[in-house]
């Protein structure tokens, strides 16, 4: 009976120590949880930049689609617009314009890249 008087009595002297060890264990478990748990604060400021990114992205493409709205409503209603948006993305004139085109020059057969694919003959082969 003398070895389990003598752990008893350990146990009973070291219980607040035993108590405290355990209880800062397992605050450290909970803080580990809660740093880098599945919804810690790892994560929410993770989850948080992708919110903040897509709220911009969601602003961005909102201004486009004003600005397409905007350049849709001129082009149905606007005439000035209209012939400005065919002059320059269509190449369109009015009657009796004069059209000066400018000449572009030739590029070089020898220069392109296609004189450079052509494979030359293999002499180690024959």
């Amino acid at each position: 009976m003398e070895p389990k008087k003598t752990i008893s009595t350990w146990l009973h002297r070291m219980r607040r120590i035993l108590a405290t060890a355990c209880l800062g264990v397992l605050a450290m478990m909970i803080g580990y949880k809660v740093v880098y748990g599945a919804n810690g604060t790892v994560e929410w400021r993770g989850k948080r930049a992708e919110y903040q990114r897509l709220q911009h992205d969601i602003e961005q493409a909102n201004a486009e689609h004003q600005a397409l709205e905007e350049r849709v409503r001129k082009l149905q209603s606007d005439r000035n617009t209209l012939v400005k948006e065919a002059r320059e993305k269509l190449g369109y004139v009015l009657p009796g314009e004069v059209v000066l085109v400018q000449a572009q020059p030739k590029a070089d057969v020898r220069s392109t890249s296609v004189a450079q694919t052509i494979p030359s003959p293999n002499p180690a082969g024959k």
